[in-house]
C-alpha cells in the first residue's frame, strides 16, 4: 500500500515567496509544510511506499529534503521515492489527476493509495481513518464543517447522501449545497486506477483533483468521513501566515 503527495505545482499565488523554492517545503512553526503530513503517513499501518510527485524545477529541492527522512522511513522499512514529472513552468504543467496516474504508471500493480496534495496540515490524526478504510472496500474522503459561504465558494464542496455517502463532489461552486468540504486528501481502493485512467481521456479533466473524485463518486461508491476537525491550506501569503499562528492547537478526530 502507498502514500502519493502531490507536490508538482508552482503556487503562483504565492509570488515572490514560492518563485524559486516549493510550497510545500515552506516551513510553519520550524518545519516544512510537508513534514506534519509525512510524520503521519509513516506511522500508518502497512504502508510500503511514499511517492512524492513534483516537477523539474523543483526536483532536487525534494531529493534534498527526502534524504533528511532516510533514517526514519528506513527504520518503519518504508521506501521514498521522488518523482519528476517533467514540466518546467506553471503553463506545461500536468495537473493533480494527471501528476497522480504518472505515480501509478510506474507501479506495477494495484493497491491501496493514501493521496494528498502536499501543502496542506491536516489538524487530525490519519491513523484511525485510515484503520476504518483498511478494513472494507470504499473509497473515502474527508469532510469539515465550514459557515463560512465565501470560503466554500473556494473549495470543494460536498454532496452526502446516506451514510455519508458522496453524491457529488463540487469544486468552487457558485451556490455551495452544504457545508461540508473535502480537502485534498482521499483513501481510494485499486478500483480507482482504472477510473482514473476513463478520467484523464474525457474532455474535462480540471487540474484540481477532486474533479476526479467527482468523476469516480458517479461511478463507485464513495464515502466520507465527516469530522469536526480542521486543515490548514496554505494556498497564499495570508493563509500561511495564519498557519504559524495556528499550528500550536491540538488535533481532533472528534465527529460533529
Amino acid at each position: 500500500m502507498i502514500a502519493v503527495l502531490l507536490c508538482a505545482g508552482y503556487a503562483t499565488r504565492m509570488y515572490p515567496l514560492t518563485a524559486d523554492f516549493p510550497k510545500p517545503l515552506l516551513t510553519v512553526a520550524g518545519k516544512p509544510v510537508i513534514d506534519y503530513l509525512v510524520e503521519q503517513i509513516i506511522d500508518l499501518p502497512e504502508i510500503t511506499h511514499i511517492h512524492v510527485v513534483t516537477n523539474a524545477k523543483f526536483f532536487e529541492h525534494f531529493s534534498a529534503w527526502q534524504m533528511r527522512w532516510r533514517s526514519a522511513t528506513a527504520s518503519k522499512k518504508i521506501a521514498f521515492v521522488v518523482h519528476n514529472d517533467g514540466s518546467t513552468d506553471n503553463a506545461n504543467r500536468l495537473g493533480a489527476a494527471a501528476d497522480l496516474r504518472f505515480v501509478f504508471k510506474q507501479i506495477a500493480k494495484p493497491t491501496r493509495v493514501l493521496a494528498s496534495g502536499g501543502d496542506n496540515i491536516f489538524r487530525f490524526r490519519l491513523e484511525p481513518l485510515w484503520r476504518d478504510f483498511l478494513t472494507g472496500q470504499r473509497h473515502y474522503v474527508i469532510a469539515l464543517p465550514e459557515s463560512n459561504e465565501n470560503r466554500l465558494m473556494k473549495s470543494g464542496v460536498l454532496a452526502l447522501g446516506k451514510e455519508n455517502r458522496v453524491l457529488r463532489l463540487h469544486e468552487k461552486p457558485e451556490h455551495p449545497v452544504s457545508r461540508w468540504f473535502c480537502p485534498p486528501l482521499y483513501f481510494l481502493q485499486p478500483t480507482a486506477w482504472p477510473q482514473l485512467d476513463q478520467f484523464l481521456r474525457t474532455p474535462r479533466n480540471d487540474d484540481a483533483p477532486g474533479y476526479f473524485i467527482d468523476f469516480l463518486s458517479r461511478r463507485e461508491e464513495v464515502y466520507a468521513f465527516k469530522l469536526n476537525a480542521s486543515r490548514l491550506d496554505i494556498g497564499s501569503i495570508d493563509s500561511y501566515r495564519e498557519a504559524q499562528e495556528a499550528i500550536s492547537k491540538p488535533l481532533s478526530n472528534d465527529l460533529p
